[in-house]
């Protein structure tokens, strides 16, 4: 009996919830309509309302905030993304100008250099290819027969030396570089109180360092002396810089001493150079006949001319 009265005390209770709800939910509509008038007092009815319009307000304060947030949150990603990308262009750009910056360099080197080498037609050209095995002895460069390229055409860098064109094909060439040990240069010092010649070889126990044999031992060669090619053997121009000398040592016989060579071109960086299609020796200075003694005269075929009144 107990536990069926307390079920309908429950059911009631349910029912004048329902009712309660429902009433302020007619009051609210139609005051809102201005269709009803509460026959209560305004206080009364602000009084009844005000706990349900806090609990509405809370609610909808809570949901703008996690709407707000939800909504920073996606402009914040999308705004990160955008910044990623911008800074991805910004590396590239920043890259792509450097290698501009670098590239326009050595242009003006090679430009400087060859208005300077005016004895020598030269012709531009890049260095397109290294093989691993022959990294240190041969490089392909973008120039070739069709470009008027040909075998045993000197090539140079505005530091110096690099090589010796070898092979040729329509648009490429190989240039054989000074550190093949089966590359020989005919070579001098450049210092006016030694002028010693001798031969630059590339040196099989250091692929990157030369060296100059056939060096008469007790010959002026010091460290630090500028190498130079000597015209020797008619690839070569005279005059062009090869390197200079980091060390001297005995070749082994006695006789003669070998200079370890320092080269003058980079050969690790080496991407532009320039080929050497003609050269043309700079002409000897004209001689200036020397003053001749008066009375001691003589005309351009040797013959001594009288002066005047010697004869009567």
């Amino acid at each position: 009996m107990n536990r069926v009265r307390r079920d309908k005390n429950s059911q009631r209770t349910v029912w004048l919830l329902i009712f309660v709800a429902v009433s302020i939910f007619v009051i609210i509509f139609f005051a809102a309509r201005g269709r009803f008038s509460a026959p209560v007092s305004s206080q009364a009815v602000t009084g009844a309302l005000a706990p349900f319009q806090r609990a509405v307000s809370w609610a909808g304060y809570q949901v703008n905030g996690v709407t707000s947030a939800i909504w920073e949150l996606v402009s914040a990603y999308y705004q990160n993304e955008l910044l990623k990308n911008e800074v991805v262009q910004l590396r590239q750009q920043n890259l792509t100008a450097a290698e501009y910056a670098a590239e326009n360099e050595r242009l003006r080197n090679l430009l400087g250099y060859k208005q300077t080498a005016s004895q020598f037609d030269l012709m531009a050209a890049q260095v397109i290819g290294r093989e691993q095995a022959t990294w240190t002895s041969m490089i392909v460069v973008n120039r070739g027969s069709s470009d008027g390229v040909a075998r045993n055409m000197p090539v140079v860098t505005e530091k110096g030396l690099v090589g010796v064109v070898t092979e040729v094909s329509p648009n490429a060439a190989k240039v054989q570089l000074v550190l093949d040990p089966r590359c020989s240069v005919g070579t001098l010092i450049q210092r006016p109180e030694s002028r010693v010649a001798g031969i630059v070889q590339g040196n099989i126990e250091d692929a990157l360092t030369p060296n100059m044999i056939n060096i008469p031992k007790n010959s002026d060669v010091v460290e630090g002396d500028i190498i130079i090619t000597s015209g020797f053997g008619g690839i070569f121009p005279k005059g062009i810089m090869v390197g200079k000398v980091r060390s001297l040592h005995d070749d082994g016989g006695g006789l003669l001493e070998v200079a370890v060579v320092e080269p003058a071109v980079d050969f690790q960086r080496l991407e532009d150079v320039l080929i050497i299609t003609a050269s043309r020796e700079a002409p000897p200075a004209a001689l200036t006949p020397p003053p001749q003694t008066p009375g001691t005269e003589t005309d351009k075929d040797g013959n001594f001319i009288k002066a005047e009144g010697s004869e009567k």
